[in-house]
Protein backbone atom coordinates (compact mmCIF):
# COMPACT_ATOMS: atom_id res chain seq x y z
CA UNK A 1 0.00 0.00 0.00
CA UNK A 2 0.86 3.77 -0.85
CA UNK A 3 1.63 5.25 2.24
CA UNK A 4 1.00 9.15 1.86
CA UNK A 5 3.39 11.71 3.10
CA UNK A 6 2.64 15.49 4.26
CA UNK A 7 5.03 18.18 3.89
CA UNK A 8 5.51 19.34 7.57
CA UNK A 9 6.42 16.45 10.82
CA UNK A 10 3.46 16.93 12.76
CA UNK A 11 -0.09 17.99 12.02
CA UNK A 12 -2.36 21.36 13.01
CA UNK A 13 -5.15 21.37 15.23
CA UNK A 14 -8.23 20.94 13.53
CA UNK A 15 -7.12 19.26 10.54
CA UNK A 16 -8.48 15.76 9.79
CA UNK A 17 -6.37 12.71 9.39
CA UNK A 18 -5.89 9.05 8.54
CA UNK A 19 -5.04 6.85 11.87
CA UNK A 20 -4.76 2.89 11.42
CA UNK A 21 -5.71 1.82 14.94
CA UNK A 22 -2.92 -0.44 16.93
CA UNK A 23 -4.22 -0.66 20.40
CA UNK A 24 -7.58 -0.63 21.76
CA UNK A 25 -7.57 -0.32 25.67
CA UNK A 26 -11.32 0.38 27.83
CA UNK A 27 -10.12 3.88 28.31
CA UNK A 28 -9.09 5.06 24.98
CA UNK A 29 -7.09 3.58 21.45
CA UNK A 30 -3.56 4.42 19.81
CA UNK A 31 -3.15 4.61 16.01
CA UNK A 32 -0.80 6.10 13.60
CA UNK A 33 -1.31 8.60 11.10
CA UNK A 34 -0.94 7.52 7.85
CA UNK A 35 0.41 10.73 6.16
CA UNK A 36 2.61 11.56 9.31
CA UNK A 37 5.11 9.22 8.84
CA UNK A 38 2.93 6.48 11.21
CA UNK A 39 3.64 9.04 14.10
CA UNK A 40 1.30 7.92 17.19
CA UNK A 41 -2.01 9.70 17.87
CA UNK A 42 -4.05 8.89 21.17
CA UNK A 43 -8.05 8.38 20.96
CA UNK A 44 -9.45 8.79 24.29
CA UNK A 45 -12.86 7.27 25.43
CA UNK A 46 -14.87 10.48 25.45
CA UNK A 47 -13.70 11.03 22.07
CA UNK A 48 -15.28 8.37 20.55
CA UNK A 49 -18.09 8.62 19.62
CA UNK A 50 -21.22 10.93 20.60
CA UNK A 51 -23.48 8.07 21.69
CA UNK A 52 -22.66 6.27 24.83
CA UNK A 53 -19.88 3.84 24.89
CA UNK A 54 -20.28 1.07 27.01
CA UNK A 55 -17.88 -0.62 25.34
CA UNK A 56 -15.47 1.14 23.18
CA UNK A 57 -14.67 -1.56 20.78
CA UNK A 58 -17.86 -1.81 19.58
CA UNK A 59 -16.68 1.73 17.28
CA UNK A 60 -12.58 1.09 17.25
CA UNK A 61 -10.99 -2.56 16.25
CA UNK A 62 -7.43 -3.34 15.70
CA UNK A 63 -6.08 -2.64 12.43
CA UNK A 64 -8.76 -0.65 11.32
CA UNK A 65 -8.64 2.51 9.25
CA UNK A 66 -10.45 6.23 10.83
CA UNK A 67 -10.69 9.18 10.20
CA UNK A 68 -10.46 11.57 13.11
CA UNK A 69 -9.82 15.27 14.17
CA UNK A 70 -6.69 16.80 15.84
CA UNK A 71 -7.75 18.50 19.25
CA UNK A 72 -4.49 18.62 20.98
CA UNK A 73 -0.66 18.52 20.39
CA UNK A 74 1.82 18.71 23.24
CA UNK A 75 4.98 19.76 20.11
CA UNK A 76 7.64 19.58 22.67
CA UNK A 77 6.41 15.77 23.70
CA UNK A 78 5.21 15.23 20.20
CA UNK A 79 1.89 14.14 21.72
CA UNK A 80 -1.01 13.76 19.75
CA UNK A 81 -4.88 13.49 20.75
CA UNK A 82 -7.73 12.91 18.38
CA UNK A 83 -11.67 12.63 17.79
CA UNK A 84 -13.35 10.40 16.14
CA UNK A 85 -17.12 12.17 17.25
CA UNK A 86 -16.09 15.19 16.02
CA UNK A 87 -15.89 14.59 12.51
CA UNK A 88 -19.06 14.40 10.35
CA UNK A 89 -20.28 11.64 7.55
CA UNK A 90 -19.77 14.34 4.96
CA UNK A 91 -15.96 15.59 5.87
CA UNK A 92 -15.18 11.60 6.49
CA UNK A 93 -16.18 11.04 2.76
CA UNK A 94 -14.35 13.90 1.62
CA UNK A 95 -10.54 13.29 3.73
CA UNK A 96 -11.17 9.99 2.38
CA UNK A 97 -11.32 10.96 -0.89
CA UNK A 98 -8.51 13.61 -0.84
CA UNK A 99 -6.56 10.71 0.74
CA UNK A 100 -7.06 8.25 -1.99
CA UNK A 101 -5.95 10.73 -4.51
CA UNK A 102 -2.99 11.57 -2.53
CA UNK A 103 -2.03 8.05 -3.06
CA UNK A 104 -2.62 8.48 -6.31
CA UNK A 105 -0.58 11.47 -6.63
CA UNK A 106 2.48 9.53 -4.11
CA UNK A 107 2.50 6.46 -6.53
CA UNK A 108 3.02 8.65 -9.49
CA UNK A 109 5.52 10.29 -8.31
CA UNK A 110 7.85 7.35 -7.00
CA UNK A 111 7.18 5.88 -10.69
CA UNK A 112 8.44 8.82 -12.78
CA UNK A 113 11.51 9.62 -9.53
CA UNK A 114 12.65 5.84 -10.56
CA UNK A 115 12.56 6.52 -13.94
CA UNK A 116 14.93 9.35 -14.24
CA UNK A 117 17.31 7.85 -11.46
CA UNK A 118 15.84 10.02 -8.56
CA UNK A 119 14.05 9.52 -5.20
CA UNK A 120 10.82 10.12 -3.96
CA UNK A 121 11.94 12.93 -1.74
CA UNK A 122 13.47 14.23 -4.65
CA UNK A 123 10.30 14.17 -6.23
CA UNK A 124 7.81 15.38 -3.57
CA UNK A 125 10.67 18.53 -2.87
CA UNK A 126 10.82 19.46 -7.10
CA UNK A 127 7.61 18.50 -7.98
CA UNK A 128 4.84 17.76 -5.76
CA UNK A 129 5.14 20.56 -2.96
CA UNK A 130 5.15 22.92 -6.01
CA UNK A 131 2.14 21.43 -7.26
CA UNK A 132 0.79 21.90 -3.96
CA UNK A 133 1.43 25.29 -3.58
CA UNK A 134 0.31 26.44 -6.80
CA UNK A 135 -2.90 24.24 -7.21
CA UNK A 136 -3.62 23.46 -3.37
CA UNK A 137 -3.14 19.73 -4.37
CA UNK A 138 -0.66 17.57 -5.83
CA UNK A 139 -3.13 14.84 -7.83
CA UNK A 140 -5.02 18.42 -8.97
CA UNK A 141 -1.69 19.54 -10.55
CA UNK A 142 -1.53 16.48 -12.40
CA UNK A 143 -5.34 16.87 -13.87
CA UNK A 144 -4.80 19.84 -14.62
CA UNK A 145 -1.46 18.64 -16.53
CA UNK A 146 -3.84 16.34 -18.10
CA UNK A 147 -6.04 18.41 -19.48
CA UNK A 148 -3.63 21.53 -20.46
CA UNK A 149 -0.61 19.90 -21.12
CA UNK A 150 2.94 20.48 -20.13
CA UNK A 151 2.42 24.47 -19.70
CA UNK A 152 -0.08 23.26 -16.32
CA UNK A 153 3.58 21.87 -14.95
CA UNK A 154 5.77 24.78 -16.15
CA UNK A 155 2.86 27.40 -14.64
CA UNK A 156 3.52 25.55 -11.53
CA UNK A 157 7.22 26.34 -11.12
CA UNK A 158 8.35 22.29 -11.84
CA UNK A 159 11.84 21.56 -13.61
CA UNK A 160 12.06 20.92 -16.96
CA UNK A 161 13.92 17.36 -16.13
CA UNK A 162 10.65 16.20 -14.70
CA UNK A 163 8.41 17.43 -17.50
CA UNK A 164 8.40 14.84 -19.83
CA UNK A 165 8.07 11.81 -17.67
CA UNK A 166 5.86 13.24 -15.58
CA UNK A 167 3.15 13.92 -19.30
CA UNK A 168 4.24 10.47 -20.21
CA UNK A 169 2.87 9.37 -17.11
CA UNK A 170 -0.20 11.35 -16.54
CA UNK A 171 -1.01 10.56 -19.82
CA UNK A 172 -1.31 6.58 -19.01
CA UNK A 173 -3.19 7.07 -15.70
CA UNK A 174 -5.30 10.13 -15.55
CA UNK A 175 -8.31 10.56 -18.01
CA UNK A 176 -10.18 13.53 -17.71
CA UNK A 177 -13.91 12.75 -18.04
CA UNK A 178 -16.20 14.18 -20.53
CA UNK A 179 -19.38 16.28 -18.98
CA UNK A 180 -22.50 16.52 -20.83
CA UNK A 181 -25.19 18.65 -20.26
CA UNK A 182 -28.12 19.65 -22.16
CA UNK A 183 -31.66 21.93 -22.48
CA UNK A 184 -34.60 22.00 -24.20
CA UNK A 185 -36.05 25.73 -26.05
CA UNK A 186 -39.35 25.94 -27.37
CA UNK A 187 -39.59 28.49 -30.11
CA UNK A 188 -41.99 29.21 -33.03
CA UNK A 189 -42.50 32.04 -35.51
CA UNK A 190 -45.52 32.45 -38.12
CA UNK A 191 -43.18 33.85 -40.60
CA UNK A 192 -42.85 32.76 -44.27
CA UNK A 193 -38.68 32.13 -43.30
CA UNK A 194 -39.72 30.88 -39.80
CA UNK A 195 -37.59 27.76 -40.06
CA UNK A 196 -34.34 30.14 -41.24
CA UNK A 197 -35.38 32.58 -38.24
CA UNK A 198 -35.62 30.17 -35.34
CA UNK A 199 -31.83 28.91 -36.96
CA UNK A 200 -30.53 32.15 -36.53
CA UNK A 201 -31.41 32.82 -33.27
CA UNK A 202 -30.47 29.62 -31.52
CA UNK A 203 -26.90 29.76 -33.79
CA UNK A 204 -25.83 32.85 -33.56
CA UNK A 205 -25.00 33.21 -29.93
CA UNK A 206 -22.48 30.45 -30.81
CA UNK A 207 -20.85 32.64 -33.46
CA UNK A 208 -20.30 35.39 -31.16
CA UNK A 209 -18.24 33.46 -28.52
CA UNK A 210 -14.90 31.25 -28.17
CA UNK A 211 -15.93 27.81 -27.83
CA UNK A 212 -12.27 25.43 -26.33
CA UNK A 213 -11.56 22.96 -29.07
CA UNK A 214 -12.49 20.31 -26.74
CA UNK A 215 -16.07 21.20 -26.10
CA UNK A 216 -18.98 20.13 -28.60
CA UNK A 217 -21.99 21.97 -28.96
CA UNK A 218 -25.40 20.32 -31.10
CA UNK A 219 -28.54 21.42 -31.62
CA UNK A 220 -31.27 19.42 -33.06
CA UNK A 221 -35.02 19.48 -33.31
CA UNK A 222 -36.61 17.00 -31.35
CA UNK A 223 -40.45 17.48 -32.23
CA UNK A 224 -42.89 20.43 -33.31
CA UNK A 225 -41.53 23.84 -32.11
CA UNK A 226 -39.35 22.11 -29.69
CA UNK A 227 -35.20 22.05 -30.18
CA UNK A 228 -32.36 20.26 -27.56
CA UNK A 229 -29.07 21.84 -27.19
CA UNK A 230 -26.30 19.34 -26.15
CA UNK A 231 -22.63 20.85 -24.81
CA UNK A 232 -19.66 18.32 -24.20
CA UNK A 233 -16.83 19.37 -22.78
CA UNK A 234 -13.98 18.02 -20.49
Amino acid sequence: MVLVRKRYRLPRVGELVIGTVKKVFDYGAYMDLDEYNNKEAYLPWSEVSSKWVKDIRDFVREGQKVVVKVIRIDRKREHIDVSMKRVNSTEQRRKLLEFKRAQRAEKLLEIVASKIGRTLDDAYKEVGWKLEDHYGEIFLGFEEAAYLGEAALKEAGVPDEWIRPLMEEIRKHIKIKKVKIHGIITAWTTAPDGVERIRKVLTEPLNKVEIPADTNVRIYTIGSQRYRIEVTST
